[in-house]
């Protein structure tokens, strides 16, 4: 195998695939990034196994050929190579050279065939979505998966489908985030649960651009994503994800509606007196026209009020503030509506239309000293 690439090409290709490469795994194959070049294109490949990245790059072949690749070491070598077109060339062995102007390296591959290709998926009837949405609906719901291996349909998130809407969820046992985004063509309903280290990964290689479609094929065990010259395909968590519908709930006594800068800017003041692992709740005490905000640390106490628009009873309620500043940071609009029904009912934070839907759980703040 021998290929001719620009170095700056190759590290656009190692930087999406390597996102595949596990960071501990039994298996040194996994922990390499094969480089196919028999299609008639430069194929790069990473896979471990649950989730793969597959990216074609430009580049010249001038023999064909395959060979695997240590992705650290590999990653390493093109990173320091000066700004010019690099050579890579692996003879009937494993021997690899990589040269670029009087720079040389030689280096000791792996056999490609010992690699695992991406599993294969019948590929039909495609959903598409902007790259710009994907992205941005996956920024919107990730922060609510749980980040522990209790319960494996927390770790993922809902994609369900129903003609021209897609509803996508994400819980993780105090709070729940749900986008609703109308597609431009309708499809058949079907839902899958997808792992939220996938769409992390997914949302670092999306441009984000409104133009440029994402085509997601789903089947029994797979969900693929095909964008660019690039294809990411994954494992789905299988089961039955929770009955979402039956928490949410259009009930409530007291509706707030508030600035939502101003109310993250107090939120996020409020935080500079909990110290990293205080458990220490912001209490909401709603009365005619305004918020008193106020929080009681190791450190000290904070207390702040807003003016509000308000429907309703007065309350008190605590949260954790760090819930309620992960909603806010997502929502785009000016003024934001809150919904209490009382202080141990979650608080719901939505729009008119519900394309957003977000529940926070509160804290019983009396049992906190």
């Amino acid at each position: 195998m021998k290929i001719v690439c620009s170095k700056s090409d190759l590290i656009e290709g190692l930087n999406i695939v390597s996102k595949a490469v596990p960071s501990k795994t039994t298996m040194s194959i996994l922990e390499c990034i094969l480089i196919d070049c028999t299609k008639g294109d430069i194929r790069f490949l990473a896979n471990d196994m649950d989730l793969g990245i597959e990216t074609i790059i430009s580049g010249t072949i001038k023999e064909k050929g395959v060979i695997a690749l240590d992705a650290g070491l590999f990653f390493n070598i093109i990173r320091g190579l000066p700004d010019s077109e690099v050579t890579i060339e692996c003879d009937g062995e494993l021997n690899t050279l990589i040269s670029c102007e009087n720079t040389a390296m030689n280096i000791i591959g792996k056999n490609g065939d010992e690699f695992s290709y991406l599993p294969t998926v019948e590929k039909n009837n495609p959903v598409i979505i902007s790259q710009l949405t994907l992205k941005e609906v996956i920024r919107q719901t990730i922060f609510s998966i749980s980040d522990n291996d209790v319960n494996k349909m927390m770790a993922g998130e809902l994609f369900e489908i129903n003609g021209d809407n897609l509803r996508v969820a994400s819980l993780d046992g105090h709070r729940i985030s749900i986008r609703n985004i109308k597609m431009k063509n309708s499809y058949n309903s079907n839902k899958v649960i997808i792992p939220g280290k996938t769409l992390n990964e997914l949302s670092k290689i999306l441009s984000g651009n409104d133009e440029d479609d994402v085509y997601i094929y789903i089947s029994d065990k797979h969900v693929i994503f095909e964008f660019d010259n690039t294809t990411v395909v994954s494992r789905i968590i299988e089961g039955e994800y929770f009955k979402i519908d039956q928490m949410l709930s259009d009930n409530y006594e007291t509706k707030i509606s508030i600035n939502k800068k101003m109310l993250l800017d107090c939120i996020s003041r409020a935080t500079i007196l909990i110290k990293e692992g205080d458990k220490r709740p912001i209490i909401l005490n709603v009365g005619d026209n305004n918020i008193k905000f106020h929080c009681n640390t190791t450190v000290g106490d904070f207390n702040e009020n807003i003016s509000v628009e308000k429907e309703g009873k007065d309350q008190m309620i605590g949260f954790n503030p760090k819930f309620l500043i992960d909603v806010l940071k997502v929502i785009d609009d000016e003024n934001i509506n809150i919904y209490l029904l009382n202080p141990k009912s979650p608080c719901f934070i939505k729009d008119e239309e519900k394309n957003y839907i977000y529940l926070v759980l509160p804290v019983n703040f009396t049992t906190v000293g």
